[in-house]
């Protein structure tokens, strides 16, 4: 590759990280995509041009895998994929300046903790878009991260990088060190599939007594979902669906994201009249659980409670949106979860934009999006063995948020989705696979309801057992078993991020200390 030219190298780059990624189906590839990017960080001393190679690649890669976004909001999409390669190519633009500055070794280590740590970042703040993770891009093989139930994504994250750090090695070794470089990159291909092969439980019989019913009503998001007119015949589908699969070994009924559609105050949900059907169809099993998504509000009187409070001038009042999860079973309390991890730019504003709502109220916009929960709840009903995760949408590509609910006690992870504002694009079929990686970080099955597909039921294992088709109504009955227990991973986190940012501040300290000592010292000599 040192006679490639460096924007060659750039556009190979990004290209292999496209192929590799779900839904393309070439993910070995992701084992010398980086490849091209460390050749190119030997050729180029210039930092602003390694920069500018270094950002088309993420370009390249975030428009490649992310590009049905379009579908949603073409605004949304040129700005999330803009955005999110300037933020990717900042730790490759670090891994240059320490390369740079203290050599190759020092440089291919700064690489994988500034990576790591840019990953963790953005799990966490409130511009995260964490759907690029390194570790996701094997979520069409579980079997091969099987041990993502002691470290979680970053484990697949540190694999890549490794073993691409490795190649490149072996392409840079002299005689002498070629043939232990390639026993050592070999190994470090190898051992994770190794450990993987070791640690994979068996497969054991489905041995529940009771099943879970999974709803997917296909109800389009643009021209129906949302059109009031329309909410009694898309209930009535929601309940015959449900209805044609109950037997009497049913304990849970899963229906997907805001397949309630209405907006109704929390407090008055059980005296709304347009959901009472709803009800009447609990009471008429009443040894069903019926979960689903919803649209709900609360109001907060003539304060602003919340920073995401919008006003309603009529009324003279402030109130939050919700998308949010309700459970209901005859005889019991209702009880709700709010989405807690929202969307950047389509369900919330950043802190440093809320300045602009006076001007989105005024326009009947709202100043900070959807509310949120501050934290995970776990469903835990009177009279049912499934104790259940009420995971919205977004919320599954969280697998350290994930653990919370099996904190919590979920012995089952119920996934409410709404995939059809991307259409039958590559969106929906990423946002199944990552599904199966929370299963083998959590071992719990899960079971997933999307309005428009893919709904399917996985096993703890991260196999798909059963699926429907996409832009199908339809839906899935299958004996669940209630899984117990945590993972090293439930119980601790993703230690090897946390390793990472500590690796960064030791770093970025020690070029601090650095510089100052040339400044201040070396001008006295």
């Amino acid at each position: 590759m040192k006679k490639i030219s460096p924007l060659l190298l750039s556009l190979l780059s990004g290209l292999l990280l496209v192929c590799a990624w779900p839904d393309a189906g070439f993910s070995p590839l992701i084992f010398i995509a980086w490849v091209p990017l460390l050749v190119l960080a030997n050729k180029e001393e210039n930092r602003i041009r390694f920069f500018l190679f270094a950002l088309l690649s993420m370009f390249i890669w975030n428009a490649g895998t992310t590009w049905w976004i379009w579908n949603s909001t073409a605004p949304g999409a040129v700005g999330a994929i803009i955005a999110n390669s300037f933020l990717m190519a900042i730790p490759l633009w670090g891994f240059h300046t320490f390369k740079t500055k203290y050599g190759n070794r020092i440089g291919l280590f700064s690489l994988v903790a500034l990576w790591l740590t840019f990953e963790y970042v953005h799990l966490s703040w409130q511009l995260s878009w964490p759907w690029l993770t390194l570790g996701n891009v094997f979520a069409k093989h579980t079997d091969w991260i099987q041990w993502y139930e002691f470290t979680g994504v970053s484990g697949g994250s540190l694999w890549v990088l490794l073993a691409n750090i490795m190649l490149f090695s072996v392409a840079n070794s002299s005689k002498t060190s070629r043939i232990p470089t390639i026993a050592a990159a070999i190994s470090v291909l190898i051992f994770p599939v190794f450990l993987s092969f070791l640690v994979h439980p068996n497969k054991a019989e489905v041995s529940a007594t009771t099943n879970v019913i999974i709803v997917q009503p296909n109800i389009d998001p643009y021209s129906e979902k949302f059109d009031v007119a329309s909410t009694e015949g898309q209930i009535q589908k929601l309940i015959n669906l449900s209805e044609k699969n109950i037997d009497v070994n049913t304990r849970l009924v899963l229906w997907p994201e805001t397949a309630l559609p209405v907006p109704v105050w929390q407090d008055q949900f059980q005296q709304s009249v347009q959901y009472q059907p709803v009800f009447d169809f609990v009471n008429r099993h009443p040894d069903i659980t019926l979960q689903t998504g919803i649209e709900t509000r609360k109001n907060y009187g003539t304060e602003k409670a919340t920073k995401t409070a919008r006003k309603n001038e009529l009324e003279g009042i402030y109130y939050d949106a919700f998308n949010a999860a309700v459970v209901i079973k005859a005889g019991e309390p209702v009880a709700f979860y709010n989405k807690s991890k929202l969307v950047p730019g389509v369900e919330t504003l950043p802190d440093f934009l809320l300045w602009l709502g006076p001007i989105f109220e005024k326009f009947g916009g709202t100043a900070g999006g959807y509310g949120h929960d501050k934290e995970a709840v776990a469903f835990k009903v009177k009279g049912n063995p499934y104790i259940t995760a009420p995971i919205i949408c977004y919320e599954s590509i969280y697998g350290e948020y994930i653990t919370n609910y099996v904190q919590k006690g979920a012995n089952l992870l119920t996934i409410m989705t709404n995939d059809g504002w991307w259409a039958n694009t590559p969106g929906h079929k990423q946002h199944l696979d990552y599904a199966k990686i929370r299963a083998v970080e959590t071992r719990k099955w899960i079971a997933r309801s999307a309005n428009t597909g893919i709904s399917a039921v996985i096993d703890n294992n991260g196999d798909i057992l059963e699926t429907r088709p996409w832009d199908t109504a339809a839906a899935i009955k299958f004996a669940i078993p209630a899984v117990e227990g945590e993972t090293f991973f439930v119980r601790n986190g993703a230690l090897i991020f946390g390793l990472a940012l500590f690796a960064t501040i030791v770093l970025l300290a020690y070029h601090f200390i650095m510089i100052l000592k040339k400044r201040f010292i070396g001008n006295k000599v």
